[in-house]
């Protein structure tokens, strides 16, 4: 190879894994980085497909329209309306999967949940999911819908993925979740969405198979020779069936079952059923709900009873163990729980989620809610509601003793019934995981409970959250969960339940950016916690409030709050949490250019919480009493102590890690070594955007200190 008029040779030999460069020439420094936000992740999240009847028209739409979209170089936008069943998702997965090769960043999908009993999901909820597929820690994801938009299109600029939004309520719930660049968006809904057609869309709407598309598609599902020896009996079983997929592949797989059956029973059974379902009606689905009901009576008793207790469920989807919290009454078995859902998987009542999760479709699980009415009393409906609701419950507090085996877990409050846990450990990540994929579920529960007549499972399920959102940052769940728990506390005149739900929700309150409200929170619990002659109790409200009334700019007010904390959480008890209050009072008194005063007191909360085992607080007091050194312009010192909490900050906190290598890289400046004070800068505004905040002030200093070196910077 020659390189400048030069000969050189670049050879390559050996077993080579990953990324190699081969250059022949380089001036200057070579970094490798990974991409600030957490670890690169492909997400494959479309569920499985199946065949598609006579939607060759469609198809041919909405291809034509993403080739255009792709000449014009901008984004591809479908939006796919209809009947309920009549296959808008099915449509749309056949459309999707065959761009896979062009596509190769990844596959998401969301149900927004139009027709949910609990509402429609909220975009900043979907958009948290997606960024965590993306590869995004949760505890990285911004607060702010806007915020969260923000980065899922910064992250989606530079991918090609396409999405599939099913079940959309409105056009704005769509808009905040669709990617940038040229990426392919599909929605789903019953309403034709006008409202986006101003964003480039297409709109596709779908009616029902006609007849002969319909009964081409009973004899894929029924693929016995029953159709071709019976054609006059399987049209009017699929006019019955109104021509929706649906209600077409239900009935076949009910006749699946029964071999020896002729169509025309069944002919007769829906024909018998459809007046009597009048009240099941939506949107004119007579049909399709007649289809269900003659497949509900044909159910196994074990089947058919886990079938209309699993309508009672509040979230959308479930695992096994909610089907064996139901099964589990004491009585004589009826059958396992994971015997009778495979009966209904195969009698295409129930749809696989991911992760060996189910769900029904919405017509499915409305049907269901109804036959437990018509056909449980409603004691045994309450029972029911209650084995789920504890079963939540009992899981919540097992993840949580495993968060947390310290944590000062309050008693929980079980009904009668046998209380299945799920398997949510073995550790502290699984356990986690366990909660975040819960929450929903976990949410619906808590919302029900008081209307439901157990009002204790709302605030100790709250409770049982504590672990998930200090650490994942779920703050909007945070607060309605916490809102939720101290009005139900309030109800049950409990003042320990409302002093905790008061402490933990203002806690979140404070991470929302609601520090007026957090300080209302904490007053009110130490008034309850003196009221209760509880000393402990009151002297950590003291530290909340300093900290509420640090954000709120009243910094002498919140010196003195910290300094009693700091004199009597140890007094009574609690040494690690006045070390707290002692750090607080560190970075007070360095905020007001009191250095000396910040070494003394971070110095003394750190040899404390070295003590106590508390790794990420020790290396907190050590970043403290290393910018307090700067100041005084000991660099020695200051270098001595960030360096090892860097170290042990790196795979704890992002933002932590960025504000020790901020005062680094000032150390390096200080001592004329520019260019890795350079490096330092760079990587701490890599670190602030990897946690979400590129536009806090620690970043903004860091920018300004960066800017002059820049400037002289020699040339590459």
């Amino acid at each position: 190879m020659r390189s400048g008029g030069q000969e050189s040779h670049n050879d390559l030999s050996g077993t080579v894994r990953g990324p190699v460069v081969q250059a022949g020439s380089v001036h200057g420094g070579i970094h490798f980085a990974p991409r600030p936000g957490g670890i690169e992740q492909t997400p494959w999240q479309l569920p499985p497909l199946v065949r598609v009847i006579d939607r060759t028209r469609e198809l041919a739409a909405l291809e034509r329209h993403r080739v255009r979209a792709a000449r014009e170089d901008r984004p591809v936008l479908a939006a796919l309306s209809g009947l309920g069943g009549v296959g808008k998702t099915t449509l749309a997965l056949r459309w999707l999967y065959t761009l896979r090769p062009r596509f190769p960043g990844g596959q998401l999908h969301a149900d927004l949940g139009a027709q949910s009993s609990d509402g429609p999901e909220h975009p900043a909820e979907v958009l948290g999911r997606f960024l965590r597929a993306l590869g995004i820690p949760a505890q990285q994801v911004p607060e702010r819908l806007a915020e969260r938009t923000a980065l899922y299109r910064s992250l989606t600029a530079i991918r090609r993925v396409v999405v599939l939004l099913d079940d959309a309520a409105t056009a704005a719930q769509v808009r905040p979740l669709l990617p940038a660049g040229g990426n392919v968006t599909a929605v789903t809904s019953r309403r034709r969405l006008p409202g986006l057609t101003v964003d480039g869309c297409c709109p596709v709407h779908l009616e029902p198979l006609a007849p002969e598309a319909a009964v081409e598609l009973l004899a894929d599902t029924l693929p016995d020779g029953r159709v071709g020896e019976q054609p006059e009996d399987a049209r009017a079983l699929v006019e019955l069936c109104a021509g929706l997929p649906l209600a077409v592949r239900v009935a076949g797989a009910r006749l699946a079952t029964r071999p020896g059956r002729r169509i025309s029973t069944m002919v007769r059974a829906l024909g018998e059923e459809r007046r009597r379902l009048e009240a099941l009606a939506i949107d004119g689905d007579h049909d399709v709900l007649a289809t269900l009901d003659v497949s509900y009576r044909a159910l196994p008793r074990p089947a058919a009873r886990l079938y209309r207790l699993l309508g009672l469920h509040p979230g959308r989807e479930f695992d096994g163990s909610v089907a064996a919290a139901l099964c589990a009454t004491g009585e004589d078995d009826d059958g396992g729980a994971a015997d009778s859902l495979d009966v209904l998987h195969d009698a295409s009542l129930l749809v696989e989620a991911a992760g060996e999760r189910h769900r029904f479709h919405d017509l499915v699980r409305l049907h269901a809610a109804a036959k437990a009415v018509e056909d449980e009393p409603p004691d045994v409906r309450a029972g029911a509601v209650r084995r789920i609701a504890d079963h939540y419950l009992a899981s919540a507090t097992r993840a949580e003793e495993i968060l947390d085996p310290q944590h000062r877990t309050m008693a929980r409050d079980y009904g009668p019934g046998p209380v299945v846990v799920a398997e949510v450990g073995p550790g502290p990540e699984a356990a986690l995981d366990w909660l975040e994929r819960e929450l929903p579920n976990l949410m619906a529960v808590l919302q029900q409970a008081p209307a439901a007549g157990f009002t204790t499972v709302c605030w100790q399920l709250a409770d049982a959250l504590w672990p998930l959102f200090l650490r994942r940052k779920f703050y909007p769940e945070w607060s309605a969960a916490h809102r939720a728990g101290l009005a139900a506390a309030r109800e049950l005149g409990d003042p320990a339940a409302e002093c905790r739900m008061l402490t933990s929700g203002g806690v979140g309150e404070l991470g929302s950016g609601n520090p007026g409200d957090a300080l209302k929170m904490f007053e009110r619990a130490a008034g309850l916690f003196l009221a209760a002659d509880d000393p402990l109790g009151h002297a950590r409200t003291l530290n909340y409030r300093g900290l509420a009334l640090q954000r709120l700019g009243r910094p002498q007010r919140a010196a003195e709050f910290f300094r009693r904390a700091a004199a009597e959480l140890p007094a009574h008890g609690d040494r690690r949490a006045g070390a707290l209050a002692a750090l607080n009072l560190a970075d007070l008194a360095l905020e007001e250019g009191r250095a000396e005063e910040a070494v003394r007191h971070a110095g003394a909360a750190r040899g404390t919480l070295d003590k106590a085992g508390d790794t990420y607080n020790a290396a907190r007091a050590a970043i403290c009493m290393g910018r307090a050194h700067l100041v005084l312009d000991r660099l020695d010192p200051a270098e001595e102590l960030l360096s090892p909490a860097l170290a042990a900050l790196r795979g704890l906190s992002a933002y932590e890690a960025a504000r020790a290598l901020g005062v680094l890289a000032e150390v390096s400046e200080r001592r004329g070594r520019r260019q890795l004070a350079r490096d330092r800068y760079r990587e701490a505004l890599d670190l602030y955007s990897s946690a979400g905040r590129s536009r806090s002030a620690g970043a903004e200093a860091v920018r300004r200190r960066l800017e002059p070196l820049k400037r002289d910077e020699p040339e590459q």
